[in-house]
């Protein structure tokens, strides 16, 4: 298998124009990841006593009027706290049965770009699905039997997203060169993480002009998402050419992309083993990575004690961080090379998971200084894994591979919550779930300093 940087030392670079409207993609999906999914609609809303029964709701009110904290031990076993437990497991089950359907679709659709020419299409059919969904989350009620509803619509949703993202980033070689493939990834890494933070500002003031108690609020968030997901795509949409379809790759009906597709791991196991090898290691320590955000709001209000307003700003801040360390990154990967970026950032991640365990008793300034330092870390990785892995496909494959880079972070995608809730369990504290998110993270690290790449490919 040919390397990309192998087969394109002569491309010319994209114009500014093209670039950056391939890069506002993830500028324009970001709020769906960083609104919908991560600090505000599910975790404040879909995961809240709001979709309690209104009984189990009332027992977990206090005196004071305040409600139990889950965290304190006194309080654990009672229904309502169970009742949040369930909701955040049924989520999970969602975010499972997602997990499968990319795990199938997501190498075959891949290859079916590479073959037909038509990975722009699978990006704007994606585009358009996911904000439909993010449209339809305007009806799910403050209501227990709406549950499911909400929880596969953003499950569905990030199905989508996901299946977009492999022709999205297999377009990537056709913007860039191998002298700025690191910057250009980066750039749109970084261009997501700053658009989160800017789409969380635009929310902000719905949530508490309306109420961070009122339904309405997480409903007409929802819409903003929806309207930001489409008006943002549309350089991508006008600016960007079609990819041409690739003679190398085998034109096949769809289960017949299968078989291909069970072929052409053989011949990349045969033929690449570095990427192959890569791929698996990635998988892990991506996985990891979705961890930190996944569980990161969880813990910092459960965990740290974070108010309503403090997981807000948290957010806010997080994506700020890890924008402006993605963008700096970006030349740093064409410096010094993404593999070498990439043992960087996964050490500090580590470290910083394990000092936010052992000094958990200093209270929410652990949590603010090390959970920031683990967001900075977060978006060059997988800048960097990105650049690694397009320096290394060719671009006949790009879709193919990934769609493959996708589906091994998909079946790696139970490590995390496994890690997190089996610690949970052994250890009876939320704050021990931060030291499975940095074992799998330590895990994927290792792996990677195991991968011996192509001395000819600058990696």
């Amino acid at each position: 298998m040919t390397a990309f940087g192998r087969e394109h030392d002569d491309v010319a670079p994209a114009s500014r124009k093209k670039v950056i409207s391939w890069a506002m993609w993830d500028w324009a999906l970001q709020p769906f990841n960083t609104v919908i999914l991560t600090f505000v609609w599910i975790a404040l809303y879909l995961t809240s006593r709001m979709f309690l029964d209104p009984d189990v709701r009332a027992s977990g009110l206090l005196a004071d009027g305040s409600y139990m904290n889950c965290n304190k031990s006194e309080y654990l076993g009672s229904a309502y706290c169970s009742s949040l437990t369930d909701l955040s497991e049924w989520w999970g089950w969602a975010n499972f049965a997602a997990g499968i359907v990319i795990l199938v679709l997501a190498p075959v659709l891949g290859q079916q770009a590479d073959a037909r020419g038509n990975k722009k299409k699978w990006v704007i059919g994606a585009t358009i699905g996911v904000a439909l969904l993010q449209f339809a989350l305007f009806f799910v009620e403050a209501d227990p039997k709406f549950f499911w509803f909400g929880a596969f619509a953003v499950a569905i949703a990030a199905v989508i997203s996901e299946i977009g993202n492999v022709s999205y980033y297999a377009m990537l070689s056709e913007v860039s060169t191998p002298k700025n493939v690191g910057r250009i990834s980066g750039l749109g890494w970084g261009l997501g993480y700053i658009g989160g933070v800017v789409a969380l500002i635009v929310c902000i003031p719905v949530l508490f002009l309306i109420g961070q108690d009122q339904p309405l609020a997480f409903k007409l968030v929802a819409v903003i998402c929806a309207v930001w997901t489409i008006l943002f795509s549309i350089p991508l949409f006008r600016n960007v050419p079609e990819s041409p379809a690739y003679a190398s790759s085998e034109r096949v009906g769809f289960f017949r992309s299968y078989v291909v597709l069970a072929k052409n791991i053989g011949r990349l196991f045969r033929d690449n083993r570095p990427t192959f090898w890569f791929m698996l290691s990635a998988a892990v320590y991506r996985d990891g990575l979705a961890g930190v955000f996944a569980f990161g709001a969880v813990l910092a209000a459960q965990g740290f004690g974070f108010s309503f307003l403090e997981v807000i700003v948290f957010g806010l801040a997080a994506n700020l961080v890890a924008g402006v360390s993605t963008l700096l990154a970006g030349r740093v990967d064409d410096a010094i090379g993404p593999r070498r970026l990439i043992v960087i950032a996964l050490s500090g991640l580590v470290v910083m998971a394990f000092i936010v365990f052992a000094l958990k008793d200093y209270g929410t300034i652990v949590f603010w200084i090390c959970g920031l330092l683990l967001c900075a870390f977060v978006g060059p990785t997988q800048a960097a894994s990105r650049s690694l892995l397009t320096r290394l496909a060719p671009p006949s494959q790009q879709g193919e591979i990934f769609g493959l880079y996708a589906t091994t972070g998909r079946v790696a995608s139970f490590l995390s919550p496994l890690a997190w809730s089996l610690f949970l369990a052994w250890f009876g504290g939320i704050v021990y779930g931060v030291l499975g998110i940095g074992l799998i993270l330590l895990i994927g690290l290792v792996l990677l300093l195991f991968v011996r790449f192509p001395k000819d490919v600058r990696v």
